[in-house]
């Protein structure tokens, strides 16, 4: 890796440059477009950003979970940089082109299930979840779509009827899509008799919710993510998923599962689903599939998939080709480094390091997650009462110190760590070592 792999705090964080980047910003681009740390990168890769003035930053958000290689992978820098020479466009609609076909044969075979599969590419996570529904009510012919409180789809008319979380994602955006519907998620901190009961009952209010306020036989579809991103990095209770896959197999509805924060080795498996085996009927992936090069997938059974009449699918840029020379450096990437255990492996540092302080602070509500997709939820001390406010200045005094994080959560109480794949173990354990200080000093 060309750029040295260490924290480096040379000016205030944002620096002057950063600060007058700042400026142009709010005066060119709407304030709706927001910014969680207004420092300018320069360069980036392995575990460090680096900054218009100089700063070298500790990555704990990979972009939001979409550089699981690092920001400059070599086999993804190569491929590009190749194509772009030959060809930045042609439209695969109009003239195709190998590696997209490429892109969806490797997809076809690396997704959960031996079952025949069909794969097409579009640009964003919002754009392969609307497009599973799309294909799950044509494949039915049934018009409702059920998804899960705690839920984040997009932010597209139907991707944003999908979500949960109002502020900031719908306030003021309605009215919103028909026939969404929305039921309760095993989450296991947060349920009212306890973890031990929550699969079990979570599940049962789900499929009653079902079957008694939408009719099953008027499901196309029930969307989830197999670990809640937005939401609070969410784990379900174990047996909650394959409890509402089997449902959905038992009455003709698709189960789509949104892996799009969760896929391409982020959760110590190459997709979450397989943690509890699940095979979902349709499967949608993004972020981390590309390297930062915007692309997403819809992957499904080629029985669902092939309802579709011929133009009912695609869209000018999706699978561009410089995307798909990147996706497949993704993949290359994922398995000449294995990328999973290097997942699994940052799980095995990070949870007990964050349990250790769960023991010592009572600010820590719960710790959480599976291989590099970490998160803890911090509550008022003595309850489950959530305190954003700690959230705050825990990022905030992060931040100042050269660490960057991410927040996420229903109730703005969740500080998750998505670590690129490729982060040094020195670079992993000095973050924590910045979060130890910034919760302490609370």
């Amino acid at each position: 890796m060309s750029i040295p792999q260490e924290r480096r705090v040379v000016t205030a964080i944002p620096g002057p440059k950063s600060q007058e980047l700042l400026a142009r910003k709010q005066a060119a681009v709407p304030p709706g477009v927001g910014t969680t740390l207004p420092v300018f990168v320069t360069r980036a890769g392995g575990g460090v950003v680096q900054d218009a003035d100089g700063n070298s930053l500790i990555d704990f958000g990979s972009g939001i979970a979409v550089t699981n290689v690092g920001n400059s992978a070599p086999r993804v820098v190569e491929r590009v940089r190749k194509q772009v020479a030959d060809f930045t466009h042609t439209c695969f609609m109009v003239t195709p082109y190998e590696s997209y076909v490429r892109v969806c044969e490797k997809l076809n075979e690396l997704t959960p299930g031996e079952h025949e599969k069909r794969t097409f590419l579009v640009n964003s996570g919002a754009e392969a979840v609307e497009n599973a529904v799309k294909i799950a009510r044509h494949a039915t012919g049934r018009p409702a779509v059920v998804v899960f409180d705690h839920g984040y789809h997009g932010r597209t008319l139907l991707t944003m009827t999908l979500t949960a979380k109002n502020m900031p994602y719908k306030q003021g955006f309605g009215p919103f899509a028909p026939e969404v519907y929305r039921v309760p998620l095993a989450y296991p901190y947060r349920w009212p008799t306890g973890p031990e009961n929550c699969a079990e009952e979570a599940a049962a209010q789900a499929i009653d919710v079902i079957t008694k306020q939408i009719g099953a036989q008027n499901v196309a579809a029930v969307v989830i993510e197999p670990i809640a991103g937005e939401g609070g990095f969410i784990v379900p209770a174990r047996g909650f998923l394959p409890r509402i896959a089997e449902f959905c197999k038992q009455n003709g509805i698709v189960f789509v599962a949104d892996e799009v924060q969760t896929g391409f080795a982020r959760t110590g498996t190459l997709f979450a689903c397989e943690d509890e085996g699940i095979v979902p009927d349709i499967i949608a992936t993004a972020k981390g599939i590309a390297g930062g090069l915007p692309l997403a997938a819809v992957t499904g059974r080629a029985e669902i998939m092939d309802k579709v009449h011929p133009g009912g699918l695609g869209g000018t840029y999706g699978g561009n080709p410089l995307a798909c020379e990147a996706a497949l450096g993704v993949l290359e990437t994922i398995e000449a480094e294995d990328l999973v255990a290097k997942a699994r492996r940052i799980g095995e540092i990070m949870l007990p390091r964050l349990e250790a302080l769960k023991e010592r602070f009572d600010v820590i509500g719960d710790v959480r997650g599976r291989g590099a997709m970490i998160a803890i939820e911090l509550v008022e001390p003595g309850t489950k009462e959530p305190n954003p406010a700690a959230v705050a200045e825990v990022v905030k005094r992060c931040h100042a110190d050269g660490l960057l994080v991410l927040t996420a959560g229903t109730y703005g109480n969740v500080l998750r760590f998505l670590p690129p794949l490729v982060i040094p173990e020195h670079l992993l354990e000095e973050g924590l070592g910045i979060l130890e200080k910034a919760i302490a000093d609370l």
